[in-house]
């Protein structure tokens, strides 16, 4: 099922992401966090796409059959193109095709020194209407609340998003962050740019300091202060900084529901505690 076809049915899509364990012999291991995870009844599971590789030895592919074909839950394939050509951009859809997938999250992806760029797709909007052109997925884009860390500013970055939807982007998974009112001006900024697509707010639960900084690092997140004395209070206790992160991510969520948004779109980190706390904590709210 595409994933636009969700949205149509119900208000409160739920859907969360996780990533390939980076060594092969950790692989097996994922049974156990999809088995969680697919047993919370999200209605959608992405799965991250690192740059280099083949669709031979992919293991976002593999591991997005398993979620559909095993625990019956709609996957979401991420597609990056910067480091890619034409031709592997079509190996892969190719097998995605045969796969019987069907949603595509379209992205430029992060530029790594260790991986030679390639020149075919210079933005992700380039790598949608590649794909649209030619087959009938079902393509979501990503978004930024608090622009691309790459952008001139909230013109530049609503200008490439509406260009990015115009390619046939039909839903938007936004970036983390961390205060709800950067999400409800960028998703006003999206109606008044005739963005009229659905836009999910993206959350991860903060319970690894050094981690999310990492994260904040490279996506441009800002952390409000009540957010940094959490932080700074209970950094160095990972019971307390779990049980703090949560309580945080819960009072997102339930403001962002409570202001009807889209949906709802959980960074799990692989891992299914965070995501169960999360889902029993909403259980009585969607």
């Amino acid at each position: 099922m595409k994933i636009t076809e969700i949205h149509e049915k119900k208000k409160n899509v739920l859907s969360f992401e996780i990533f390939p364990p980076k060594k092969d012999e950790e692989l097996k291991n994922i049974d156990a966090t999809l088995e969680i995870l697919c047993d919370l009844k999200p209605d959608f599971i992405s799965v991250t796409f690192g740059a280099g590789g083949s669709s031979n030895n992919n293991k976002t592919i593999a591991i997005a059959k398993k979620i559909k074909e095993v625990y019956h839950v709609e996957p979401v394939v991420h597609l990056t193109c910067l480091c890619y050509d034409r031709a592997e951009i079509d190996e892969f859809t190719k097998v995605l095709k045969a796969e019987g997938i069907e949603n595509i999250l379209a992205l430029r992806g992060d530029r790594n020194p260790n991986v030679p760029e390639k020149h075919d797709f210079a933005h992700a909007s380039d790598l949608i209407t590649y794909i649209k052109q030619k087959h009938d997925f079902c393509i979501a884009g990503a978004c930024y609340p608090e622009c691309h860390p790459e952008s001139a500013g909230r013109v530049e970055e609503m200008r490439h998003l509406k260009k990015k939807v115009d390619a046939g982007a039909e839903v938007l998974l936004s970036q983390l962050f961390f205060d709800n009112n950067y999400f409800y001006r960028f998703a006003e900024d999206c109606r008044i740019a005739g963005i009229d697509v659905p836009v999910t707010p993206g959350i991860m639960p903060v319970i690894n300091a050094a981690q999310i900084k990492r994260m904040v690092t490279m996506c441009g997140a800002s952390l409000p202060e009540r957010f940094e004395k959490i932080i700074l209070r209970y950094g160095d206790n990972k019971t307390a900084l779990f049980d703090a992160g949560m309580a945080y991510a819960l009072s997102q969520i339930i403001d962002l529901l409570a202001n009807d948004v889209d949906g709802l779109h959980l960074y799990t980190m692989n891992n299914p505690v965070v995501a169960r706390r999360i889902c029993e904590g909403i259980k009585n709210l969607v």
